[in-house]
């Protein structure tokens, strides 16, 4: 027995109206046409424009400050254009496992930095105080007070250090 034959129908399904998408595209293409001579037309008027004409944004004088507020602004602003990174790196790579840094205090108009700590004993502050002169960008590393905690029962060594930084400007 035959299979039943089969048919195919290549011919695709009429399509449907057209009109009303090629009323849709006029449309679209007149409010486009439409919006274009807006813009050539505004274009065109500015240019026309005198520049003396355009209103000029209205800049207020600025307000005289006090002294006092101009000095506290420097100083934020040296304080902020420190080289903290260069600071940071220098006590990280002086650190040891002796010595816990309680205080640190750059000051920006001096260039210099105050270090307050605590070490197990007096070999491990030196320790510190050595790695502090052989850090990268400080120099002339000062012990400013030290003293043997008595109250504490492990008698630590608190001690103040002080050193020159030079400004990365």
């Amino acid at each position: 027995m035959k299979p039943p034959r089969l048919e195919l129908d290549h011919v695709a399904p009429r399509r449907r109206l057209r009109w009303p998408g090629l009323v849709l595209l006029a449309l679209s293409l007149a409010v486009a046409g439409d919006l274009a001579s807006r813009y050539r037309d505004t274009v065109t008027a500015l240019e026309n424009v005198p520049a003396a004409a355009a209103p000029q944004p209205r800049v207020a004088p600025p307000a005289k400050a006090n002294d006092a507020e101009d000095k506290v602004a420097r100083a934020a602003v040296r304080q902020l254009a420190l080289p903290w990174a260069m600071l940071i790196r220098a006590l990280e790579d002086s650190a040891t496992p002796d010595v816990a840094l309680l205080q640190v205090q750059p000051e920006a108009q001096q260039q210099v930095l105050r270090v307050s700590a605590e070490a197990r004993d007096a070999g491990a502050m030196f320790k510190y105080l050595r790695g502090l002169a052989g850090a990268k960008g400080l120099s002339e590393i000062h012990l400013v007070t030290h003293e043997v905690a008595q109250d504490d029962p492990q008698r630590p060594v608190r001690f103040a250090a002080q050193a020159s930084f030079r400004s990365m400007r």
